[in-house]
């Protein structure tokens, strides 16, 4: 993190918001609190949030109702990245609160450290993506060309240009679908890791490079001197190959 991020924690537990304050200030985040919806509303008011800790479970509109009202508030808000506490563990709280736009959740009980943890893997996830960047090859595309291949987008596997298909796995086939949504573009692993993963990404994930290298031999890619997924030192991957369309009921386009 290049600046001191400020987290705000909502919850009505006084002695939850003091020991997790002090422990994220040792870790050189800024911190603010609130017990409840009217109090969260006032520091948003004040200050410019990097990221909200929210309990789900307290007195009032509780943090679902908060967590939709911020997603519609719009502008800066709806996109403040947000983190749920839940005590239950229930994964109806779990899907609530993800579909409420929620980017993670936490179980209580839990340390401290895990919660530091997952705070950096949000802002990480977050800041990774510029707004352009979008998970998914065009709606109408039945089939995606590159480098002598054909990506098919109803079936999920590749075909050569002897029509002999090539299966993929379901990581395969989302990881060359995100580079066939963004061609000759530089994506970083954090990127590549949100486009495919999601909020399901693991925060110590280091699978990036293995989930390349299988997807270079599905396509014949020389690892040595890679001629469709080339490696940029020191800032990720890139599809070097174009891309081309052919959409369902309609004829090849560029």
């Amino acid at each position: 993190m290049n600046h001191q991020d400020h987290i705000l924690i909502v919850d009505d537990d006084r002695d939850i918001r003091s020991l997790l304050a002090d422990y994220l200030e040792k870790q050189g985040l800024r911190c603010s609190t609130a017990a409840d919806g009217r109090e969260m509303k006032g520091v948003l008011e004040q200050h410019r949030i990097d990221l909200i800790v929210l309990d789900i479970m307290m007195p009032g509109d509780d943090g679902l109702t908060l967590c939709r009202n911020l997603r519609a508030a719009g502008g800066q808000l709806a996109n403040t990245p947000i983190l749920m506490l839940t005590a239950r563990g229930e994964d109806m709280d779990r899907i609530l609160g993800l579909e409420m736009g929620a980017d993670d959740y936490l179980t209580k009980p839990f340390v401290p450290r895990e919660l530091y943890a997952r705070i950096r893997a949000v802002l990480r996830r977050t800041r990774a993506l510029p707004p352009n960047l979008e998970a998914a090859p065009p709606a109408n595309a039945r089939e995606l060309h590159f480098a002598n291949w054909r990506l098919d987008t109803v079936n999920r596997h590749l075909i050569d240009t002897r029509n002999t298909v090539v299966a993929l796995s379901g990581a395969e086939y989302r990881m060359l679908s995100v580079f066939l949504s963004h061609p000759q573009k530089v994506l970083s692993r954090d990127q590549l890791m949100e486009l495919t993963q999601g909020r399901e990404a693991d925060v110590f994930d280091r699978s990036i490079d293995l989930q390349v290298s299988r997807l270079r031999q599905r396509l014949g890619d020389n690892a040595r001197e890679p001629a469709i997924i080339k490696t940029v030192r020191n800032e990720g991957y890139v599809l070097a190959a174009e891309v081309s369309t052919a959409a369902a009921g309609g004829p090849e386009a560029e």
